[in-house]
């Protein structure tokens, strides 16, 4: 299954990060670098919640009923006149009951790695929420997925499954932070490529995808 990096990294991933930097007119490099950060974030946050039947039937729901890919089929569309105000106020909806009282902590402290200031961070995200929701949703159709052991199987291999323990922690880390800019030095490690991080697992990725 392809993890949320290597789906960023695809050419369907790069048409994202040019469309959402063009669309919160911020830089493409610097959008890359946020939503490299953000999207497996983002998608631990969505782990986390799903491992409450609650949160898993509720994820579930959403994925069925309005995230089922097709945001997807159409970026040219989303992207050529600006994105629609509909979709980030669905995106703002995604991360406030995603991130919760965290979203604040979590935006800071992606904007202190990426030189971008928080609110800026939370426009990217506010548009590529939906878009993480429509790559579940694909991903959820295309595997015929219909319960929640399945979603969370889903979701892990995702990111990257078990093998990524450390670089797990590091996330439950961001996801926890108050944006004090204590977790930073340790997650600067994981997202540059830190010396013990090198080797494949998420850090690599993250590491080769922001080019260093």
């Amino acid at each position: 299954m392809a993890g949320i990096l290597d789906l960023l990294n695809s050419d369907l991933g790069k048409q994202i990060v040019s469309g959402v930097a063009g669309s919160t007119g911020t830089d493409s490099s610097k959008a890359g670098s946020v939503l490299t950060m953000a999207m497996p974030v983002l998608m631990k946050a969505m782990q986390r919640n799903a491992a409450t039947p609650e949160g898993a039937q509720g994820l579930q729901s959403a994925l069925e009923n309005k995230h089922d890919g097709s945001i997807l089929d159409n970026l040219g569309g989303l992207f050529g006149g600006g994105v629609d105000e509909s979709v980030k106020q669905d995106g703002a909806g995604i991360l406030k009951h995603v991130l919760g009282a965290k979203q604040q902590g979590v935006e800071q402290v992606i904007g202190q790695k990426a030189g971008l200031d928080a609110g800026s961070v939370g426009n990217i995200l506010k548009v590529a929420a939906p878009l993480l929701m429509g790559m579940l949703g694909k991903q959820k159709k295309e595997q015929n997925i219909s319960d929640s052991n399945g979603l969370g199987g889903l979701l892990g291999g995702m990111l990257g499954g078990s093998s990524a323990s450390n670089d797990q922690s590091f996330l439950e880390k961001i996801l926890d932070a108050d944006g004090d800019g204590s977790v930073i030095d340790d997650v600067a490690g994981m997202f540059l490529g830190g010396s013990e991080k090198k080797s494949g697992g998420l850090g690599g990725m993250l590491g080769g995808l922001l080019g260093k």
